[in-house]
């Protein structure tokens, strides 16, 4: 079953940043894909796109059969409810504990009376302790989230998602944080994750050995459109010096648009 499709989507930030231009993509549910390309290509844009907390400038998206331009009020929150989207720079509360930052991935789903007394006293902590335990960090549950390892705290990140639990989960540069001795393990324990609850997993990786080695389908991505959609194995040297032509994977910055403003932001 195909879980999203994309027809020629462009997305234009002010009158000339075109961060996104006729991008077709379909995704079956319970993929595994990794998105790779260079500084400014638009695959945050995109990813943007895809959890629906940014409209395209023009084109279509479906989501399991839904039109989105269709989807207002509830039944765009419960679509958005259904993904999950892991950040380069993790989005926790640091002086919270450990459990009040995974059980966040429920308030979607809560009242507000129900947040506000979960701060106080934790509620459905055996949710919070299963999801920790899937990511292996079960003992941390009551720790101050400030005083984990970069690593750790994006286990956290991940055990929210599992919490919220989504049909898709989304990473965007979820291990450019982390000591690269850490980044191969926490995308296995992505797959693993995704694998086990039957998860569709989209990654955008600035490490190409990465997504090489760990996932069966690639997108490159490169101003705004996509250049390449293979298996590892299909995937030539030259394909990849062209999608990185003039620009270091190692090195890439993301291009952050503020939906106030049209002007990109480097970091």
């Amino acid at each position: 079953m195909e879980q999203y499709r994309l027809d020629k989507i462009v997305k234009v930030f002010g009158r000339h940043q075109l961060a996104l231009n006729g991008v077709d993509l379909s995704v079956q549910r319970g993929e595994k894909v990794a998105l790779i390309g260079p500084s400014g290509a638009g695959k945050t844009t995109l990813f943007r796109i895809l959890n629906l907390t940014l409209r395209p400038s023009s084109g279509q998206v479906w989501i399991n059969g839904h039109e989105v331009e269709n989807l207002h009020g509830r039944q765009l929150r419960e679509a958005r409810r259904k993904i999950g989207t892991v950040y380069q720079q993790h989005n926790l509360v640091p002086r919270l504990k450990v459990i009040h930052n995974v059980l966040s991935g429920q308030l979607g789903r809560w009242s507000t009376v129900r947040s506000l007394a979960s701060l106080v006293r934790p509620v459905d902590i055996d949710l919070a302790y299963r999801a920790l335990k899937q990511v292996g960090i079960e003992e941390k549950i009551f720790t101050r989230t400030d005083q984990l390892s970069g690593g750790q705290q994006q286990r956290v990140a991940i055990a929210r998602v599992l919490v919220q639990e989504p049909e898709v989960i989304l990473a965007d540069e979820p291990v450019s944080s982390v000591d690269p001795s850490l980044a191969s393990s926490i995308v296995k324990l992505m797959l693993q994750v995704s694998e086990q609850m039957d998860k569709t997993l989209l990654v955008n990786l600035h490490s190409v050995d990465l997504a090489l080695s760990h996932f069966p389908r690639v997108i490159g991505v490169k101003n705004g459109t996509i250049v390449f959609d293979l298996s590892p194995g299909k995937l030539t040297e030259d394909l990849l010096d062209d999608l990185y032509s003039g620009h270091l994977p190692e090195k890439e910055q993301d291009i952050i648009f503020d939906e106030e403003s049209p002007t990109p932001i480097l970091q």
